[in-house]
């Protein structure tokens, strides 16, 4: 799952990241946020599930691509890039994606991709690239859910947004009166997250673990309150 606004919308800690991981999340990835919160960096250097974006600085800690094993028992690689289409970004993720996919697969028959960006159409780019090289190509970051699940025609699952578990009586999370006063007025706002309205949204992918190839995908969401 990606966690990077799991600390009242903004960032994730230490101890959320590992609360996710002991609900059942078999990995973490982040996105523009991973920074947010300032102790973060000492976990990332030894944390083995949570990973950030591999395009962010070489000298920031952590990592971009982790090789876990799932509740099934399959060995998943799941890889985290951001896009650089109106996100700023170290370096731009089609210097790094290729070279990571390679050592994914040497790891793992099943890929997953998490694509932290904002522009609709890099993240359909990237997924349309890796199409028959990784299991799924799963967009993030913009908060709405698209519906545009589909397996391509090499094998490659992708979504161009999971959408957001969060609070969707908002705006993207937010409290709908602080969003629009910063829109309206151009001033700074302190942003806090709303409560109403809560959903679990996310994609499901079906595969063949001895393949990676992907055979369907499909959105999903369940309201919680």
């Amino acid at each position: 799952m990606n966690g990077e606004n799991a600390a009242d919308g903004r960032g994730i800690t230490a101890r959320l990241a590992d609360r996710l991981l002991a609900s059942g999340a078999d990995a973490v990835t982040l996105g523009n946020h991973a920074w947010a919160r300032s102790d973060l960096g000492a976990y990332l250097e030894r944390s083995e599930r949570v990973v950030r974006p591999a395009n962010l600085s070489r000298h920031a800690p952590g990592r971009g691509l982790a090789t876990v094993t799932a509740a099934g028992g399959t060995t998943v690689a799941v890889l985290n890039l951001m896009g650089s289409l109106f996100v700023p970004v170290a370096e731009s993720p089609w210097e790094h994606v290729d070279d990571l996919v390679e050592a994914a697969r040497a790891c793992a028959a099943v890929v997953v991709v998490d694509f932290h960006a904002e522009a609709t159409s890099e993240k359909v780019a990237m997924a349309r690239w890796l199409d028959g090289r990784v299991t799924a190509v799963l967009g993030t970051h913009t908060h709405v859910q698209t519906s545009d699940a589909r397996v391509q025609p090499g094998g490659t699952a992708a979504i161009t947004d999971a959408g957001m578990t969060g609070p969707h009586d908002s705006v993207i999370g937010v409290r709908a009166e602080l969003a629009i006063r910063r829109i309206r007025t151009g001033m700074p706002v302190r942003f806090e997250p709303a409560e109403g309205d809560v959903r679990i949204e996310g994609a499901t992918v079906d595969c063949d673990p001895q393949t990676g190839r992907a055979v369907a995908c499909e959105a999903v969401r369940f309201r919680v309150a």
